[in-house]
């Protein structure tokens, strides 16, 4: 026999209805997905039976003047970032200097290139000429401008210099977020400040540097085409001048479209291989707090 409580608890457990568990359902992400692969359907249906010539497409991706165009699209890459980095990392430390001068020359820099085009610096620098007819040193030796100034050399100042602005900014911020008592550190032990930020505060600023410079540098190799403006034989001036002749524009796109995300997908890559090396230090830091 049971006691009256147990029998109250045993009616209760009987009489508990059971609970249906209902799935939420997100009606707004179920529209916007459909309607996403709808849009994603049509544009690669109109490319699949629009007026387009895949078989020049095809030929034409390794051809020999599109993969000139791309040999000198990776090395101003390079050049050009090269000389941005370098002039950044001056600049920045010249703006954290506390001599008024430096600082001051180093924020009228980020300001001037910032705050013009990329298209109006290439045509400046192509167009030198106009405002120096020569250069060099008065008495030594003295060049014709329009010698020196070529498309390569007018894009990589053009385009390096312009990405040193904003380096800078990045590389400023890397160093301020590093703790202030690594910089007393290495002064109480007498280490003087370049040594010290070369040896102590930027490879602790990289992990902060490194994911906006690596977009910074893929944002350089498209940034590249703006060059073909003032003559310099990029991949997309190549292109263009292969469609001006057959008339295959929407074919020699593409051609440079695909070699563009092959580019882009390599330093994508190494990109997040270098950010995991820069980070490991990091993450086993905030592991033990």
């Amino acid at each position: 026999m049971l006691s009256a409580t147990e029998q109250a608890q045993h009616s209760m457990t009987i009489e508990q209805p059971k609970l249906e568990r209902v799935r939420r359902r997100y009606w707004g992400r179920y529209v916007a997905s459909a309607a996403i692969v709808v849009v994603i359907g049509y544009v690669i249906a109109a490319f699949a039976h629009g007026q387009i010539e895949w078989q020049t497409v095809g030929r034409f991706l390794t051809a020999r003047t599109i993969l000139m165009g791309l040999a000198n699209t990776i090395v101003m890459t390079i050049l050009a970032m090269a000389l941005g980095i370098a002039l950044g990392v001056v600049t920045a430390v010249m703006r954290l200097s506390s001599n008024p001068v430096l600082s001051s020359i180093s924020q009228g820099y980020v300001w001037l290139f910032r705050g013009t085009p990329v298209i109006l610096q290439l045509l400046l620098w192509f167009n030198l000429a106009l405002v120096f007819p020569a250069i060099g040193i008065p008495g030594v030796f003295t060049l014709r401008t329009v010698d020196v100034m070529t498309p390569f050399l007018a894009a990589l100042l053009g385009l390096g210099i312009n990405q040193g602005a904003y380096t800078s900014e990045v590389v400023r911020a890397g160093l301020l977020s590093v703790d202030t008592g690594q910089y007393e550190a290495a002064k109480s032990i007498g280490m003087p400040r370049l040594q010290a930020l070369r040896r102590i505060i930027l490879p602790q600023a990289m992990r902060v540097i490194v994911p906006p410079i690596g977009n910074e540098l893929v944002g350089m190799v498209k940034l590249t085409s703006l060059a073909s403006v003032i003559q310099f034989a990029e991949m997309l001036h190549n292109a263009q001048n292969i469609y001006y002749a057959n008339g295959r524009v929407i074919e020699l796109l593409i051609v440079g479209a695909i070699w563009y995300l092959v580019v882009v997908t390599v330093l994508s890559f190494l990109q997040t291989r270098v950010e995991r090396r820069y980070a490991r230090g990091a993450g086993r830091a905030s592991s033990r707090q």
